[in-house]
């Protein structure tokens, strides 16, 4: 289990915007590639524990001041879809 959720982190801080832009397209998450850029640039290189709820949610605040609180909790969905995946 900590194998896959080590996985699932690292893919978080290497994705591409073009990947997170595709993911979001595929969960019916509403952002412009534009958006999906700025996001993935701000985390790409971190080291997060989207498994943490204290790192997730001061990343999702983070990434509200990017996109908007309403497209961050989308973004927050996602992640925790990611999360259930494993």
């Amino acid at each position: 289990m900590k194998f896959i959720q080590t996985m699932i982190n690292h893919k978080i801080s290497t994705m591409t915007g073009t990947e997170l832009y595709k993911w979001g397209k595929q969960f019916k998450i509403s952002i412009t590639k534009e958006q999906a850029d700025a996001i993935a640039a701000h985390l790409r290189g971190k080291k997060i524990d989207l498994f943490d709820d204290k790192q997730r949610t001061q990343l999702i605040k983070e990434i509200a001041k990017i996109i908007g609180p309403k497209k961050a909790k989308e973004i927050n969905e996602l992640f925790i879809l990611f999360m259930n995946s494993e």
